[in-house]
């Protein structure tokens, strides 16, 4: 078990036990394997998941030890082109996702600056009027699937808006990010699609700037070549749509099976906030992360991990791990210490982790405001949750309402 991750014990990171209560795989492998857990990824890709909250901050606050320069990895010699698994761990891909040093930083902060020049009044605006064109589809029915008709559109055509696309471009991309992003066999068909869109963007760009993401990043002073532009804001448009969907989703799941969050639902606001917050705790979309290339042989949570080897982070994990939590009470309110967006120089831009809290909060409070009595149309038990290794969706979540006319007028 010293020498490599694929040895007796090895887990899948995939299945039905993993699709279905990954909190009891998680507390299993804690109890079996420690903070460092061995698994295997599609194919029999083996790799590390952290689960222990301190060593998940051991890696991420050492970049030169515990890289994300993919080309570190040992197993690329046994990875086949059709592996489902490359848009999520690509090899030589020229984005901000790969690069590290000082590249790293200045690209960091070409992200930030351009999603920091949105118009914070404009983003909300932006938010309520496709939330209400989404609803306007579905209100009159009194019935509707809350992921397929509006969770996971929102955050797509909101993000396309700001980056520069049109509204119908926009709702083109969603399918090819969610497919992508879940790592089946359609991924590298959505990642294609992505791409050939946000080069077309730029070309589109160049010609006749704008204001928006896409045009300031590349007009950055940084000096980036299309190509890095481009895989950026796929990157960007991958990272911020799929979570936040699920952060939308899981909340609401949260908020229609939990009485303590029965108030939101007369019409309040008051606890959305909260869901929200809970969720990042407890049902965190981003589950794991991969990850980082070890460098050089070393130690982690008692494991000898070789040169090369993957580590997976896993945030949700880690989230749960019971030497932070030493009570195992659900956490809300204001504690923010969770792990959802990353930590280290590679987290999350916070320009980006606002951006997605005024979707997700803009996206439920306008649902809830439009349909006030929304409840679930089928028992708690029966909802079930997305085969992807990395992000923990639903795959519906069928709700009911007294229907209401359509505001109309909304694009």
């Amino acid at each position: 078990m010293t020498q490599c991750p694929v040895s007796h014990g090895s887990v899948p990171l995939s299945g039905e036990r993993f699709q279905t209560d990954p909190v009891q795989l998680y507390r299993d492998l804690r109890r079996d394997h420690g903070a460092v857990a061995p698994v295997v990824l599609d194919g029999d890709v083996p790799a590390w998941l952290i689960l222990g909250y301190r060593e998940l901050h051991q890696v991420t606050n050492d970049p030169v030890l515990f890289s994300r320069d993919s080309d570190l990895w040992n197993q690329w010699d046994n990875i086949p082109d059709t592996w489902p698994l490359l848009p999520m761990i690509g090899r030589k891909q020229p984005s901000i996702l790969y690069t590290v040093g000082e590249r790293h930083s200045v690209r960091a902060a070409m992200i930030s600056n351009a999603l920091e020049a949105v118009d914070p009044f404009a983003l909300k605006r932006y938010a309520e009027e496709f939330a209400d064109g989404l609803i306007d589809r579905f209100c009159s029915t009194g019935r509707t699937d809350i992921i397929a008709e509006y969770a996971m559109l929102l955050p797509a055509l909101i993000l396309a808006k700001l980056y520069g696309f049109s509204n119908e471009v926009g709702s083109a991309l969603v399918g090819a990010l969610n497919d992508m992003i879940d790592g089946r066999e359609r991924a590298l068909a959505g990642q294609q699609l992505l791409g050939a869109s946000m080069f077309q963007l730029l070309a589109d760009k160049h010609a006749e700037p704008g204001d928006d993401v896409a045009t300031r990043m590349l007009n950055d002073p940084g000096g980036f070549t299309d190509e890095e532009v481009a895989q950026d804001l796929m990157v960007m448009m991958a990272a911020g749509h799929q979570p936040t969907a699920d952060w939308m989703g899981n909340s609401l799941r949260l908020m229609l099976t939990d009485d303590r969050f029965a108030a939101s639902l007369a019409g309040g606001r008051h606890s959305v906030a909260e869901a929200m917050n809970e969720v990042l705790w407890e049902d965190t979309p981003t589950q794991n992360v991969a990850g980082r290339w070890v460098s050089r042989d070393t130690h982690l949570g008692g494991r000898h991990i070789r040169s090369g080897d993957l580590l997976l982070l896993g945030i949700a994990a880690a989230n749960g791990d019971p030497q932070v939590r030493t009570d195992g009470s659900t956490l809300t309110g204001g504690n923010n210490a969770f792990l959802s967006f990353g930590h280290g120089e590679h987290r999350c831009p916070f320009p980006a982790q606002e951006t997605a809290e005024v979707v997700a909060r803009t996206g439920i409070e306008v649902l809830l405001d439009r349909l006030p009595d929304v409840d679930l149309a089928v028992p708690a038990d029966r909802l079930t949750r997305r085969p992807s290794p990395w992000l923990r969706g639903l795959t519906d979540l069928p709700v009911q309402f007294t229907p209401t006319p359509a505001l109309g007028g909304q694009k």
